[in-house]
């Protein structure tokens, strides 16, 4: 029984697509051991030693305001330390994630910094949970599980060429302008082909490059992906960096951050993401400088969207 191999492609796709769809709430340890400023190493000691952990935030009125990790810990307990204030040994410039970012840019952060646990805070900067690398894994696993289910359900189910279910993702490239464009083309041909309207499969190829040409011109590459279904099609972007420091500002038409070289190329005049916003029905988008950018533009099938520019 020979196989295409486009199963198990599709169920990783889809695990693809979780890592940028989850939020860090849904994945993080809401159960939080921290301690006071007024604690001492030796408390830390005794916490980390009988919940098993390997790192404890500092907070004062729930604010992170340090983090002893398991080196501060080994640290002073070599010299001597283990009375001394939390105060003393914490590290206080301490690097937070916002709930409500997506999980991918958790996985940034565990990729650019050294730290085995990042401290997760609320919109009002209080402390909620705690992520660690093994929070992502077992979230991946189970969604690996729940996919595996879905295909092995599907299996018996005949397949239907006209079909409009499909998820894929696009890996893009700094500076490849050579190949930016092509993942909106094949989806705009992947509408076309099952009869959708020309008004909105043109607002899903507006929608597609231009987060295409952002991922190519102004990032350090990234990832774009779609999934779609007979409801809606929904385009999701992220990008390696290096993020936008003010995300209003860079929805205003016409802003752009774009060098010399980007603009002689015929890009960068500052309507990449207006546009986007400007044909999706439902838009959203999260970034933090130096970790990168994500975009959501949904585009629902089953309607046309009201006072569309002609």
């Amino acid at each position: 029984m020979g196989g295409s191999g486009k199963e198990p492609l599709q169920s990783s796709l889809r695990v693809q697509e979780l890592i940028y769809g989850l939020k860090i709430h849904e994945v993080m340890t809401r159960k939080v051991f921290a301690v006071s400023r007024n604690c001492t190493m030796r408390d830390v000691q005794q916490i980390m030693k009988n919940n098993g952990i390997t790192g404890v935030p500092v907070v004062d009125n729930r604010h992170v305001v340090g983090f002893v990790s398991m080196n501060d810990l080994m640290s002073a307990l070599e010299q001597g330390g283990m009375d001394e204030l939390v105060t003393t040994r914490m590290a206080s410039e301490v690097q937070t994630l916002a709930e409500e970012m997506p999980l991918s840019f958790a996985i940034s952060a565990f990729n650019k910094f050294s730290f085995r646990s990042f401290p997760v805070v609320s919109k009002k900067n209080e402390l909620v949970g705690i992520i660690t690398f093994r929070n992502i894994n077992l979230a991946l696993i189970r969604e690996l599980s729940r996919q595996l289910r879905e295909m092995e359900s599907q299996h018996e189910q005949p397949s239907d060429t006209a079909s409009l279910d499909l998820v894929k993702v696009y890996q893009l490239h700094r500076y490849d302008f050579e190949n930016g464009g092509k993942a909106s083309s094949e989806i705009k041909k992947f509408l076309k082909d099952r009869g959708i309207s020309s008004k909105l499969v043109r607002r899903v190829a507006v929608a597609s490059y231009e987060l295409e040409i952002n991922l190519v011109a102004h990032s350090i590459g990234g990832m774009l992906s779609f999934d779609i279904n007979e409801r809606r099609v929904k385009i999701s972007s992220h990008d390696r960096g290096p993020g936008i420091a003010d995300v209003d500002q860079a929805l205003t038409e016409g802003y752009s951050t774009a060098n010399e070289w980007i603009r002689s190329q015929g890009f960068g005049a500052g309507m990449g993401l207006p546009n986007v916003k400007r044909v999706s029905d439902e838009f959203a988008i999260q970034s933090a400088v130096g970790m990168g950018t994500m975009v959501k533009a949904i585009i629902h099938l089953n309607q046309e969207k009201k006072n569309e520019d002609q």
